[in-house]
């Protein structure tokens, strides 16, 4: 399985700055209710929706060396979801279908580029093991190291990240019931300019913590098992961007072990009105997270940002020619999943 990348890289600072009043939409979203600051360093397992292509190559049978599924035009990134109208979740389910087409022509319905296509496709024998294939390699799920921004004190929601899930050819990942698994940081690739660092992990004795549930453009949702402790937490109430100001603020990440950690950072612009969720453009100021990261790396996304005490944000990109700058989400287009 492919790494997925959790955070994005960008080479320019956008110069607009604007406040607006948008803190009307926090207001009806988190009315009454209290937040977690989140900052723990979380590993996503989820499910692709599917049996994804992530390339093609021969089948060596009997009768000679046949490529299926390019001569069918499938293509790296198509997402499988049904043979012969029956459902595809996993590899499993592939696999079944085609033993079961004997050979025969199987008509493949592929998810590409949003929208829906149909193939047919002529499995062939392979030779070694006499299953019937169509020369692909294929994945039914992804995996990654993100950061839990904030979770609902009341209802134990979550959200994550602060952009879309994608994988490191930037397509974009539709997820349902797949795992969260709490994550030891174990070592940091540091960033340098011109290459973003990243955190290195691992699931800690494939404990489940949560189930992710929703994916979209702000972020990534579900719900933390009732086990989690939470006692270690800090709580804060959301405010909207209309109450961010230039200058000192705070995030939580994890950048060893299990524990989230304060680091100081600098706002230097505000822009709520941004509709690529780039609300904050943000310069870490503290020593220690500089000393151990070279500034925000991949697996930072989604370190909740705090200013004055209350949540306001999330960590999302770094800046390729400045590891130490980088862009954050207001929270109030994360909270209204």
């Amino acid at each position: 399985m492919r790494k997925l990348k959790f955070l994005f890289a960008v080479t320019a600072i956008v110069t607009c700055v604007g406040i607006s009043g948008l803190g009307a939409r926090v207001t009806a979203c988190a009315a009454n209710d209290e937040y977690y600051v989140g900052g723990m360093a979380a590993g996503f397992l989820l499910n692709a929706g599917g049996a994804q292509v992530i390339g093609l190559n021969d089948v060596v049978s009997e009768n000679g060396v046949f490529r299926p599924a390019e001569r069918a035009g499938i293509r790296s990134g198509d997402l499988i979801c049904a043979a012969d109208g029956a459902k595809i979740a996993t590899i499993a389910d592939l696999n079944a279908a085609l033993d079961r087409s004997g050979g025969n022509s199987v008509r493949l319905t592929i998810k590409r580029g949003g929208e829906c296509v149909e193939a047919n496709v002529l499995p062939a024998k392979d030779a070694k093991n006499g299953k019937y294939k169509i020369g692909v390699l294929i994945r039914d799920t992804v995996s990654g190291i993100g950061t839990v921004t904030y979770v609902n004190k009341q209802t134990k929601r979550f959200g994550a990240l602060g952009h879309a899930v994608t994988d490191e050819n930037r397509d974009s990942f539709s997820v349902s019931d797949s795992q969260v698994y709490l994550c030891s940081v174990i070592g940091v690739n540091r960033g340098v300019r011109g290459q973003a660092g990243e955190l290195r992990g691992l699931f800690v004795n494939d404990r489940t913590i949560a189930r992710a549930e929703k994916v979209c453009d702000c972020g990534l949702y579900g719900t933390f098992t009732d086990g989690y402790d939470f006692s270690a937490c800090e709580t804060a109430e959301i405010a909207p961007i209309a109450q961010a100001t230039i200058g000192k603020a705070a995030i939580y990440s994890t950048t060893d072990g299990v524990t989230p950690k304060r680091y100081e950072i600098a706002i230097a612009k505000v822009d709520a009105n941004n509709r690529e969720n780039k609300n904050f453009v943000i310069k870490i100021t503290d020593d220690t997270l500089i000393g151990e990261t070279g500034g925000i790396v991949q697996g930072m996304s989604g370190s909740p940002i705090v200013q004055n005490g209350k949540l306001i944000g999330a960590v999302t990109h770094v800046f390729l020619n400045d590891p130490t700058r980088g862009y954050g989400i207001g929270i109030e287009h994360m909270i209204c999943e």
